[in-house]
């Protein structure tokens, strides 16, 4: 008999705990949860307090005998522990505010993991997974690290390549997403039809087929541009040009819109940036305010349905199952960020791509999708390599690969505009950012500081 689990949730004071929650209690059967461990940081106590309130009702609703602590103490929880998840967000959501706000002022997209954004909250966040992977080789050392920290390819790439702790797997709802929506347009079920997926995180594309063997993409693909085409909520639905698409023979993921339909996706966050509805972050700051308004309720004993509304849609579904599969030996497929092991040829082995893969005690075994066509294998060879960039910037403070990754990415103009972003972002975010110590001051001794007025009361406040 298998003792019962010890989960510890680095960010528990997170919004989404609730639906991590749910999924938890809909797999108890299987998953013999003993305790589960909330923790975060000092500035997150009281959210934390809030959500460990409302974990102790849902677990006592569903009257199963489960050990509810939160504490800001992050080696007491890793003490022991079977499975970490990880869904914290460096600086919360100013920091979020800021990553978006600046580039829109400058012209260019700001958005959570792509462009600009996403690299410095990959910046702020891999060298606070160094210390939380250090803990573990101390304190867990046979558990697995279950990665939903955003950008999540690129965080996980930096844990088992660059850190070496290969029991980690990097989980998105997006292509689970797409798997309970996509059916429905072709008159099937969620689980009826068969899925492969190849890319990396938030920058995918898969394939389908139905019950008898046949490939379905392209009926699928024509309806990618109807409201229920499979692009999550959060993202903006600009259409995508058929004819590339059709080109491709596969069906991108929605994050795709920001690179294939630019222009469109820049002029709406511009149109939110310049009007009373502001960034996603900031929608996202007020949603929030209003799910902890609900978590506060002591009648509160399961996750409120306004959750759906920050774009959560089925995360626990991948976070819980993924455990599921691992703790029970289950072998299912699933859609996660691995080792490529030869499953994308065009990209190096030991990189990490998002992949359909099995998943069982012995972790992800990727599935192969074979040669990428032309288009699509340069695209992701070349967000590859920045990914890369952003790894070492963020690892050693290097000043010369951030702006390498800067010059990479697609989304970020070269020169100008895009110098002033980098600068813009590395003094907004020094708070966070203490491997840049020696660039940073520099930047404020020649006045370098964000021209927007809300970034400056945030970066003041921080």
């Amino acid at each position: 008999m298998k003792k019962g689990i010890k989960i510890a949730t680095i960010g528990g004071g997170s919004s989404y705990t609730p639906e991590l929650m749910e999924g938890f209690i809909k797999r108890y059967q299987e998953l013999p949860i003993r305790e589960i461990w909330l923790v975060d940081v000092e500035e997150g106590k009281e959210k934390l307090s809030i959500i460990g309130g409302l974990t102790k009702r849902m677990w006592k609703a569903a009257g199963y005998p489960v050990e509810i602590h939160t504490t800001l103490n992050r080696q007491e929880a890793l003490k022991d522990a079977d499975f970490v998840t990880t869904q914290f967000r460096v600086g919360f959501l100013d920091a979020r505010i800021k990553d978006e706000r600046i580039p829109l002022l400058h012209g260019m997209l700001g958005q959570e993991t792509n462009g600009a954004g996403g690299i410095f909250k990959a910046l702020r966040t891999i060298p606070v997974m160094e210390g939380i992977v250090e803990d573990m080789r101390r304190l867990c050392p046979n558990a697995w690290l279950i990665n939903f920290t955003n950008p999540s390819g690129i965080i996980t790439e930096a844990v088992i390549r660059r850190m070496g702790w290969k029991r980690c797997i990097g989980l998105c709802n997006v292509p689970v997403i797409s798997m309970m929506s996509e059916p429905g347009l072709i008159g099937k079920k969620p689980g009826e039809l068969n899925y492969r997926f190849a890319g990396l995180n938030h920058f995918h594309w898969h394939r389908v087929f139905d019950e008898s063997g046949k490939e379905v993409t392209g009926r699928i693909l024509e309806h990618i541009n109807e409201k229920n085409g499979g692009t999550p909520v959060n993202i903006y639905h600009a259409p995508f040009p058929m004819d590339i698409l059709r080109s491709m023979k596969a069906i991108p993921c929605g994050y795709h819109r920001y690179y294939i339909a630019q222009k469109e996706m820049l002029a709406h966050s511009l149109e939110e940036f310049h009007t009373e509805r502001g960034t996603r972050a900031e929608q996202m700051k007020e949603t929030e305010r209003e799910l902890f308004a609900l978590y506060r309720n002591p009648e509160l004993s399961k996750k409120p349905e306004q959750l759906s509304r920050r774009g959560g849609a089925y995360y626990s579904d991948a976070a819980c199952e993924c455990i599921n599969a691992i703790y029970n030996d289950k072998k299912i497929p699933m859609v996660v960020s691995t080792e490529n092991n030869g499953a994308i040829p065009c990209l190096p082995s030991d990189c990490i791509v998002e992949v359909s893969a099995v998943i069982s005690a012995a972790g992800a075994w990727p599935m192969v999708w074979g040669e990428m066509s032309g288009a699509m294998r340069g695209q992701l060879q070349l967000m590859k390599a920045m990914e890369e960039c952003v790894i070492q910037a963020a690892m050693y403070g290097d000043p010369g690969a951030l702006k390498e990754a800067f010059m990479l990415n697609p989304l970020i103009e070269n020169g100008g505009e895009g110098d002033k972003v980098l600068k813009e972002l590395l003094i907004a975010h020094e708070k966070y950012l203490p491997r840049f110590g020696s660039e940073i001051p520099k930047l404020k001794e020649e006045g370098w500081q964000s021209q927007d007025p809300v970034v400056r009361v945030l970066t003041e406040d921080a």
